[in-house]
């Protein structure tokens, strides 16, 4: 679980996610759901330093069960084949959910981000399988 390759795939993860969750989320489509938000809870400011702690728990995560899934073989086609089904659990299944019980966004609004999400967390997992392509032992 602490391996020098689950270690190092946490750290880049990490960084990726926060840096490319910016992009997508603090300013590519800002404007598209601003227009499919139907209550708003966001914060003004969002406290940065927990949304980087909060991508490295995750991202821990998401490398430990990487590890398990893999099975000692790594690329990053199977690395984004993971992070897809990461992001189908995460933007199929619980965006529908949130649809469901809360009204935060149309549905209009879930499905792109279902989309964002299987894409964002492929990327994250193609990611996680190069560090471990990089830096695991050869067996």
């Amino acid at each position: 679980m602490f391996s020098k390759s689950n270690l190092l795939a946490t750290l880049v993860g990490a960084i990726v996610m926060f840096f490319l969750g910016y992009l997508i989320w603090g300013i590519a489509t800002v404007d598209f759901f601003e227009q499919h938000t139907v209550v708003n809870v966001m914060k003004e400011v969002p406290n940065m330093s927990l949304i980087a702690l909060a991508n490295l728990i995750a991202v821990f995560a998401l490398s430990t069960l990487y590890s398990k899934w893999a099975r000692g073989h790594h690329s990053a086609g199977q690395g984004f084949q993971f992070g897809v089904w990461i992001g189908i659990f995460i933007g199929l299944g619980m965006g529908l959910l949130n649809y469901a019980t809360a009204n935060f966004m149309d549905m209009t609004g879930h499905i792109v981000e279902a989309i964002i999400d299987i894409v964002f967390f492929g990327i994250i997992g193609a990611v996680i399988s190069l560090v471990y392509q990089k830096t695991a032992t050869k067996e």
